[in-house]
C-alpha cells in the first residue's frame, strides 16, 4: 500500500487535555524523526517492487499473501541490518550475509552470540527466482518467510531462542515495541503499528526476494538468443564450450565413466535462473563443517548466480561445509563421485548405481569455471537499495 509518508518523517503524537483556564488543548508532541537514524528518503523509497526482471526468468517462490513492497521491503532491510535482532546487539542476519559477497560470508562458518554456526551462510542472491520453496541447505524451513526469524530464535545464531536461558521471540517483540522507529516503520509497511513475528517473517522476506542480479555478461547474451543452447554473441569460444559443457548431460558406460557428452551442471542447477531442481539430493559432500560428523540431509544449495565476481574473486567458501573458495575444488568434487555410506545421494551423481566419473580435461575445467564467471553481476554488490541503511 502506497501512502503519503511525509507524517512518518516527522510522526507527532498529540496528547490533548484542556487546561485548568479553559483555553486551548495543551499539546506534548512525541517526534520520531526517521531521517536522524536512516540513510533513507521516506519520501521516495527505492524501488524494491517493480524492478526490472528478464522475459526469460519464469521462477518466481513469492507468495501471493506477501508480494514485495516498497514499504515493506524497507522495513526488512532495516530488520535485516540491526544488530537489536541479537540478544546481546552484536549480530544481525548482514552479520553473516555480507552485501560485497552476494550476501553470503567470506569465513567458513559464521559467528552467533553463542559460538560458530553449523553450516556455512548460504547466499541470498535471487532467493526468489527458484522452484523450490523449502530454505536452508536441509530445507527444514517451509518456506522464506518461515526460515528469516529461524536464525533469530536459533540459540547459537542470533539467541532469542527461548531456551538454554535465552530470551524469547516474545521478548524480542516487545524489545521492538520499545525501539522509537519500528512502530512507525511497521505501520508504513503494514498499515498499524502491530508489530508481531509474522510481520517480521514478512519484511525480511521482502527485502530477501528483492535482492537480484541480472546484469551479467549471461545475461546480455541470453537477453538476444533464442535459448540457452545456442552459442552467444558475446562469449569467448572458451565461455561457449564452457555453457555447452555445463547444459549438456554426460554419457556413461557401465562403470559410471563419462565417455562423451557434457557434465551435466544443469541437472541440477537449472537455466536461466541457475536455482536448485527442488528434487536434488545430496551432492556427495557428507561432512559436518567441523569435520567431526556426517551430514546426510544437505540436498539445497543456492543460485550459481554471483557465486564468484566477474573477475573470478570469491564470495565466500563453497558448500555447506565452506571447504574452499576454489571452484577447481568444487569441480573437483564431481569429477569423481564416492558413493560411500550415503544414503541420500543424489541418483544423477550415481549412474548405473556407481558413483560418476567425468574424467574432465584441464581445458574443459577451465571452460566451465570461465561460463560461471559469465553469471556475475555488478550491482547487486553496491546498490544502496541493499546496503546498511544505518547513519551509525
Amino acid at each position: 500500500m502506497h501512502k503519503h509518508l511525509s507524517f512518518l518523517i516527522i510522526a507527532v503524537l498529540f496528547n490533548c487535555s484542556s487546561s485548568d483556564d479553559g483555553n486551548a488543548p495543551i499539546q506534548n508532541p512525541e517526534e520520531i524523526d526517521l531521517s536522524t537514524y536512516f540513510n533513507i528518503d521516506f519520501n521516495a523509497l527505492p524501488n524494491y517492487q517493480n524492478q526490472t526482471i528478464p522475459s526469460y526468468i519464469t521462477r518466481d517462490n513469492t507468495p501471493n499473501d506477501n508480494p514485495i513492497t516498497d514499504e515493506g521491503a524497507t522495513l526488512g532491510r532495516i530488520l535485516f541490518y540491526d544488530t537489536n535482532l541479537s540478544s546481546d546487539n552484536t549480530v544481525s542476519c548482514a552479520s553473516c550475509h555480507k552485501q560485497a559477497f552476494a550476501f553470503s560470508d567470506d569465513i567458513s562458518v559464521s559467528i552467533g552470540v553463542n559460538g560458530l554456526t553449523g553450516r556455512h551462510s548460504m547466499r541470498l542472491v535471487n532467493a526468489r527466482f527458484s522452484d523450490e520453496n523449502n530454505f536452508f541447505w536441509d530445507e527444514r524451513a517451509g518456506s522464506l518467510e518461515e526460515q528469516t526469524t529461524m536464525p533469530i530464535q536459533d540459540h547459537v545464531e542470533m539467541g532469542f531462542s527461548g531456551e538454554d536461558g535465552d530470551m524469547s521471540f516474545d521478548d524480542l517483540i516487545t524489545k521492538l515495541e520499545n525501539i522509537d522507529y519500528y512502530p512507525t516503520l511497521f505501520e508504513l509497511a503494514f498499515g498499524d503499528e502491530t508489530i508481531s513475528e509474522t510481520r517480521v517473517q514478512d519484511g525480511l522476506a521482502q527485502f530477501v526476494r528483492s535482492i537480484q542480479s541480472f546484469d551479467s555478461k549471461y545475461d546480455e547474451g541470453r537477453a538476444v538468443a533464442a535459448n540457452d543452447g545456442q552459442p552467444f554473441n558475446n562469449f569467448t569460444d572458451q565461455e561457449n564450450l564452457g555453457k555447452q559443457l555445463f547444459l549438456q548431460p554426460p554419457n556413461f558406460n557401465n562403470q559410471g565413466m563419462r565417455i562423451n557428452g557434457g557434465i551435466g551442471c544443469a541437472g541440477c542447477h537449472q537455466p536461466p535462473e541457475f536455482s536448485i531442481d527442488p528434487n536434488s539430493l545430496n551432492n556427495g559432500i557428507i561432512t559436518t563443517a567441523d569435520q567431526s560428523g556426517t551430514d546426510f540431509d544437505v540436498t539445497r544449495s543456492p543460485s550459481l548466480r554471483d557465486v564468484v565476481k566477474a573477475d573470478g574473486s570469491s564470495n565466500g567458501q563453497f558448500m555447506h561445509i565452506g571447504q574452499s573458495n576454489n571452484l577447481i575444488t568444487t569441480i573437483n568434487h564431481y569429477n569423481d563421485i564416492t558413493i560411500g555410506a550415503n544414503p541420500n545421494l543424489d541418483p544423477r551423481l550415481r549412474p548405473n548405481g556407481i558413483g560418476q566419473q567425468l574424467n574432465i580435461t584441464d581445458e574443459e575445467r577451465d571452460a566451465v569455471i570461465a561460463f560461471i564467471r559469465t553469471l556475475a553481476g555488478n550491482n547487486v554488490y553496491s546498490d544502496d537499495k541493499w546496503s546498511n541503511p544505518f547513519i551509525n
